[in-house]
C-alpha cells in the first residue's frame, strides 16, 4: 500500500516537499548569491606606455617592480612581463581580475586559456587589453600566479606617458628584493626567503630587464602568432643554446628584398602550372590525374624530376609532380572541376604577378589554428626557423627534437622525426620545398631567397614588396 499523507497533514507536507519550512512566511529570505561585478573600460583612443608598480602582496619587507607596459598589450602579455619581472618560468595557471581578489565572487576576472576553456567563469586574458583594466593614476588590477603557491600580486597605474615607437612590450625601471622561486612554497618574508635565495635583498635589474625584453617576448610586435611565442618560451628551457632568442632578433631586422626577376626564377614551376591551366585548363584521367603528356611537360619544368630514374608518364609513378599539382590545389591556386584542372579566381589573379603569387602562398601557409595541435606547431616551426635561417638550411630533424620536448609523439608511442614534421605541417614544408633548389633523400632542404621570404610574410603577416 502506498504511504500518503492526510488531508490535514498535506499542506505540511506540500511545504517541505517545496524546501520551505512551515512557517516560511515568517522566516528570513535566503540571500541572493553575489553579482559579478563588469568593470572593464573602453580601450584608450589613443596607445600610451603605462608606468605601473607591481607589488607581491604581503611580502615582508614589500617586494616590488615598476615597469613600463605598452597600453596596447593584451593581458597574456602582462602575465609574461611579470613572469618576466619576477623571474618565474610560466609553468602554472593565473588570473587578473578587476574589482578584488581573482577568486571573489564579486570581481570581473579574466582567465588564462586552461581556465576558459575549463568553463570558468570570466573572460580570456587574451582578448582583453591592458588599456580596458585601468585609464589614470591609482586604478588597480590584481592578479594571482600559481594557484597552489598563490603568488597574489597587485598592479597599480602611477603614470600615463606618452607613446614611443621604439618602446618594447615592457621594460623594468625600478624594484626591490629578490622574488621568491617557482614552486618554494608560500615563502614572503626575508627570514623565510633566505632558505632558498642566496639573497633576499638582492634585486638585479639587468637580468630582469634581460628576461623581459628577450626578443622572443617581443615577437608580438612584428605580428608573430601568440601560439609560437608560448612554444618557444616553453622551448627556451629545454634549449638553452640561446639559439632561439638569436632566430627571433631576426625577424626586428629589415626584411631582405626580393627582385621580381628572382620570384620569377623561384616559383617558375607555379607559373608553368598557372599558364598551362589558363583558358579550358588540364583535362583529367577518369581516375583525376593528369594525363601522361601533362606529366612529361610537367616534369621538364619541376626541380625535383631533373635526376627522375623512374616513368614520367603517370602522376602516381612521378609522385613529384603529384604531390606539386595537389599543394596547388591546397594553396587555392588550381580546382578540379567536371574533369578537368582549372585555374581558380586567385590563380588567374597572380599568374603574371610573380609578388602577388609570392604573397598568396605565403598567406596560406599557416594552418588553421582549431585544426590538429601537431600540425599548427609543426607549421609554425618550420615558417619561424626558415625565416631566420642564416646559412639558408632548414633544419627538420632538429624541429622534431624540439616537437618531442613539448611531449608529442606518435599514436604508437613512438618520438616524432623529421618525415613525420615534413608530411604532417599542412602547406608550410611542401610549399617551401616547391621554391627551393632539389635535394636527395636525408640531404637537408635548402631554401632559396624565394622561400625565406616567403616564410617571413606567412609568419608575420608582412607581405613581400
Amino acid at each position: 500500500m502506498t504511504d500518503t499523507p492526510s488531508d490535514g497533514a498535506r499542506p505540511r507536507f506540500d511545504v517541505i516537499l517545496g524546501g520551505l519550512h512551515p512557517s516560511a512566511a515568517d522566516a528570513t529570505p535566503v540571500p541572493e548569491p553575489p553579482q559579478r561585478g563588469h568593470f572593464r573600460k573602453p580601450q584608450l583612443p589613443d596607445p600610451a606606455v603605462f608606468r605601473v608598480r607591481i607589488d607581491l602582496d604581503d611580502s615582508e619587507p614589500p617586494i616590488w617592480r615598476t615597469v613600463e607596459l605598452r597600453s596596447e598589450m593584451t593581458l597574456d602579455l602582462v602575465h609574461r612581463a611579470i613572469q618576466g619581472a619576477f623571474g618565474w618560468w610560466d609553468y602554472h595557471l593565473y588570473r587578473f581580475a578587476l574589482g578584488g581578489d581573482p577568486f571573489a565572487p564579486t570581481s570581473e576576472p579574466f582567465l588564462c586559456d586552461y581556465d576558459y576553456v575549463e568553463g570558468d567563469d570570466g573572460e580570456p586574458a587574451v582578448s582583453v587589453y591592458l588599456d580596458e583594466t585601468m585609464h589614470e593614476p591609482g586604478d588597480i588590477l590584481t592578479y594571482v600566479y600559481d594557484y597552489g603557491d598563490h603568488w597574489a600580486l597587485t598592479l597599480r597605474l602611477e603614470a600615463v606617458l606618452p607613446p614611443r615607437h621604439d618602446a618594447p612590450l615592457a621594460i623594468c625601471v625600478d624594484g626591490d628584493r629578490a622574488a621568491p622561486p617557482e614552486d618554494c612554497g608560500h615563502l614572503l618574508s626575508a627570514e623565510e626567503l633566505a632558505t632558498v635565495v642566496p639573497d633576499p635583498a638582492h634585486f638585479d635589474i639587468e637580468a630582469t630587464n634581460k628576461a623581459m625584453t628577450d626578443p622572443v617576448t617581443q615577437l608580438p610586435l612584428v605580428g608573430v602568432p601568440k601560439r609560437l611565442v608560448d612554444m618557444l618560451l616553453r622551448l627556451q628551457h629545454v634549449d638553452t643554446s640561446g639559439d632561439l632568442s638569436a632566430r627571433a632578433a631576426r625577424l626586428f631586422e629589415p626584411a631582405t628584398s626580393i627582385a621580381p626577376e628572382q620570384l620569377s626564377v623561384d616559383l617558375e614551376p607555379h607559373i608553368w602550372f598557372l599558364r598551362r591551366a589558363q583558358g579550358e585548363g588540364f583535362p583529367l584521367t577518369a581516375a583525376g590525374y593528369l594525363k601522361p603528356v601533362d606529366v612529361a611537360a610537367a616534369s621538364e619544368v619541376l626541380p625535383e624530376m631533373r635526376d627522375w630514374i623512374h616513368s614520367k608518364t603517370r602522376e602516381i609513378d612521378a609522385w613529384p609532380v603529384l604531390e606539386f599539382r595537389e599543394s596547388l590545389q591546397r594553396l587555392g591556386l588550381l580546382r578540379k572541376l567536371k574533369g578537368r584542372l582549372l585555374l581558380t579566381k586567385a590563380g588567374a589573379k597572380v599568374i603574371d604577378d610573380p609578388v602577388g603569387l609570392a604573397n598568396h602562398i605565403a598567406g596560406r601557409l599557416l594552418v588553421k589554428a582549431d585544426d590538429d595541435p601537431f600540425r599548427v606547431d609543426a607549421a609554425l616551426l618550420i615558417l619561424f626557423f626558415a625565416a631566420t635561417t642564416e646559412d639558408s638550411v632548414l633544419p627538420t630533424q632538429h624541429l622534431a627534437t624540439l616537437l618531442n620536448a613539448l611531449d608529442y609523439r606518435l599514436s604508437t608511442g613512438e618520438p616524432v622525426d623529421k618525415y613525420d614534421v615534413q608530411r604532417m605541417s599542412g602547406n608550410a614544408y611542401d610549399a617551401l620545398e616547391a621554391m627551393s633548389p632539389p635535394h636527395r633523400g636525408p640531404d637537408p632542404l635548402r631554401l632559396s631567397p624565394t622561400a625565406v621570404a616567403v616564410a617571413r610574410a606567412g609568419l608575420t603577416g608582412y607581405p613581400i614588396e
